[in-house]
């Protein structure tokens, strides 16, 4: 239970950390062009999520440009979806785990979810709505393997992170581009939701 105690102490201190200088940490990201510090700042402010991601993607975008603001955006989200994931994975999943099963429709949700985790977590991260901290923490909390997890979320967040880079890059540049390239995303959101929509009542045919 200490060991609890101090590793969320430390996440909220750090926490504490970016929210008061966030801005100068915008700021300084504006002006830099070191790509491998912007890379590690990316991860941390995504690690601690006080500052919306998408607006620190929209300054890496405007910074370095959609497809390096876009890899670079991509790097940070997912190392920290990474790190987060191990957080929780080695310090809280047996309390955790003891949570979900204590409520049976949760327990059921979460064996459906542990089935079809590569998908659902990969869906998952192309919706920006869906929060990222929500999706880390309750697979960490599953019984979802790491290297499930790692690749469906890399694979997941690639559409958001370029959009959130090439909006902040037209902003500077071109706005009148702003909506073109969400309505882009909005068709592709569209159909991903079209396509889990058509493999989820497959596989409701399939087991009945």
């Amino acid at each position: 239970m200490l060991k609890k105690i101090i590793l969320a102490a430390c996440y909220l201190a750090i926490g504490y950390f970016i929210y008061q200088f966030g801005e100068g940490i915008l700021a300084w990201i504006q002006d830099s062009s070191n790509v491998l510090l912007v890379a590690a700042l990316a991860t941390i402010m995504a690690l601690f999520p006080v500052i919306p991601y998408p607006l620190v993607g929209g300054v890496i975008g405007a910074a370095y440009g959609p497809f390096l603001g876009g890899l670079i955006t991509w790097i940070g989200s997912t190392a920290a979806s990474i790190l987060m994931f191990a957080f929780v994975r080695y310090g809280y999943q047996e309390w955790g785990i003891q949570i979900l099963n204590r409520y049976k429709r949760i327990g059921e949700l979460t064996t459906i979810f542990e089935r079809h985790a590569f998908l659902a977590i990969a869906f998952a991260r192309c919706i920006p709505i869906v929060p990222s901290i929500v999706v880390n923490v309750y697979s960490a909390l599953s019984r979802v393997s790491f290297w499930n997890y790692t690749i469906a979320s890399a694979l997941g967040k690639i559409p958001a992170m370029l959009l959130f880079a090439v909006v902040g890059d037209n902003l500077m540049t071109e706005p009148r581009n702003i909506l073109l390239a969400v309505g882009i995303y909005g068709l592709f959101l569209g159909s991903v939701l079209w396509i889990h929509r058509k493999w989820r009542n497959a596989n409701r045919h399939s087991s009945t």
